[in-house]
């Protein structure tokens, strides 16, 4: 086969796989938003769902889906980026260093279920923390942590080297070359990880049904003292998030309506993944843009 030939070929096939992908996450994303958003209103929302009644929404749990994010988000990042920082920057090659990589590797291949239920004997009850948001929270770090590690370490080893050699030629302190010359440059990869993190918190079930709970107290959204029992910011209540009602309502769903509901919080939590992902970039850019004094970002 000519080398012309050969290059026509690998790049039909290539553009048909790419096509292919794009086909597939359309339909998906069709097939789910074309049978919920009919069922989508400020009511659905905003009211809490009814367990034989028609007429349910999806206000508390969309909620709780959301603070479970940020709790989530405020224990991995900084964890996250801390150890990978080290593993990049300051950990020397050697069988300590493998050993903690082969940790990160397994931690990221456990089931949910396992992780699941290593959080319900050890943080429910081990920890005394009952089914709770924080439970949750530190169940989804699990999972989350080790994919945030990697991509860490991995952005910063991206950096190109002389980068940092010209930072330590102007006599700047490694820490000084870590936050001031290579964070900069890593941001990028880095809230991309973030991103892929927040889309398990969004979309995980069976670890949070173990430690978040299956079910949610009646909530005062007038109360924001989070040390109250029937306040929304409380992180120590039950908590049932949109993809746990989801199973849940298929599943064991009495209600007259529960396919609508179904079909309606799926296509409820297809747009908040969406809305989070489109924030989060543009986020990612304006961090870029104002660490890096630079107009746009490539």
């Amino acid at each position: 086969m000519k080398p012309r030939t050969a290059d026509k070929v690998a790049t039909t096939v290539i553009v048909f796989f790419a096509l292919l992908i794009v086909a597939i996450l359309v339909g998906l994303l069709g097939y789910i938003l074309i049978r919920g958003l009919n069922h989508i209103s400020w009511d659905f929302l905003t009211s809490a769902p009814q367990k034989i009644r028609a007429g349910g929404g999806v206000g508390p749990q969309l909620f709780n889906s959301l603070f479970l994010l940020v709790l989530t988000l405020i224990i991995t990042v900084p964890l996250g980026l801390g150890a990978g920082i080290f593993m990049a920057e300051y950990a020397r090659p050697g069988k300590l260093t493998n050993f903690i990589r082969l940790i990160v590797e397994v931690l990221s291949s456990f089931p949910s279920i396992v992780v699941g239920l290593f959080g319900l004997l050890l943080i429910v009850n081990t920890f005394n923390l009952g089914f709770s948001l924080i439970s949750g929270a530190l169940a989804l770090t699990v999972f989350n942590l080790p994919l945030m590690v990697r991509i860490t370490e991995q952005a910063f080893r991206t950096v190109p080297k002389q980068q940092k050699e010209a930072g330590f030629a102007l006599g700047l302190s490694k820490w000084k070359i870590v936050t001031s010359v290579l964070l900069p440059v890593a941001l990028p990869t880095i809230i991309t990880g973030t991103i892929l993190s927040a889309g398990r918190v969004f979309g995980e079930a069976a670890a949070l049904m173990f430690t978040a709970g299956m079910s949610s107290p009646r909530l005062d959204f007038t109360n924001w003292n989070p040390l109250s029992q029937t306040s929304p910011l409380n992180p120590f209540r039950p908590a049932e998030t949109l993809a746990v009602h989801i199973w849940k309502v298929n599943s064991e769903g009495l209600a007259p309506d529960a396919v609508q509901i179904a079909a309606g919080a799926s296509a409820v939590l297809v747009i908040t993944v969406l809305i989070f992902n489109l924030a989060a970039r543009y986020f990612g850019r304006y961090i870029y843009r104002k660490l890096t004094a630079s107009k746009r970002m490539n």
